[in-house]
């Protein structure tokens, strides 16, 4: 990567930040921080726990789009498995081990539950759980807001190539894409004007005072 390049794209956001599209993709701090006060493992009614962590009150485009359906899915495997749902988020979230372990787990088990909706529901035109990478990085990035970015596949690979990286991943690269981020976080939180104008965009809704999704979204409207 060139740092002359990370520059240049920091002042463009900065420029993002200054015009009316700034408020657009505020709904991404809106639903981070309210998962960050709903969420609780230890909850006895934990699919309803999960229910009222994904909320929002602007968009559901997050979780429910046009042929994507992760929070409904995500729903009903947990109204299954309830116990063992709860077990994959607490190893998706448990720091100890590596990241990319860690989501490649969390999707083999809802393979595996799939296997089971399926069997208990063999009518049902529900055929994939889509718990992608981008929906495990969105877990990652409510639980863990100062650690973890929002995944845009596009987006990313976008960026490595406009920062003048080499070998562009062929498929998915999770981990890399963490590292990468936080390189740039590194460079963005530097940046004193930029945090100010930031801040100033926020509500009370949106406030998170140290978030990663600042550089989800540094990726997202520039790349």
């Amino acid at each position: 990567m060139q740092l002359k390049k990370i520059q240049e794209y920091i002042q463009s956001y900065k420029k993002y930040l200054k015009s009316p599209q700034a408020y657009d993709l505020l709904y991404l701090w809106e639903s981070q921080f309210h998962f960050q006060n709903k969420w609780d493992t230890e909850r006895e009614d934990f699919v309803k726990m999960l229910d009222e962590c994904f909320q929002n009150a602007t968009t559901k485009r997050l979780w429910k789009r046009e042929a994507y359906y992760p929070k409904k899915m995500l729903l009903a495997l947990a109204t299954l498995q309830p116990d063992f749902v709860r077990h994959m988020f607490f190893d998706l979230f448990n720091e100890d081990k590596a990241i990319d372990s860690r989501c490649d787990r969390f999707r083999f088990y809802c393979d595996e539950l799939m296997i089971e909706y399926r069997r208990a529901h063999p009518i049902s035109i529900d055929t994939g759980h889509y718990q992608d990478y981008a929906m495990i990085s969105l877990y990652l990035a409510f639980r863990y807001p100062s650690k973890y970015p929002y995944y845009n596949a596009n987006a990313f690979k976008k960026c490595l190539q406009g920062l003048g990286a080499k070998n562009l991943p062929l498929a998915d690269d999770i981990e890399r894409f963490f590292k990468l981020s936080k390189t740039l976080k590194t460079f963005i939180y530097k940046d004193e004007e930029l945090l100010q104008l930031h801040q100033k965009r926020l509500l009370a809704r949106h406030y998170q005072e140290d978030s990663m999704l600042l550089v989800s979204e540094f990726m997202q409207v520039l790349f």
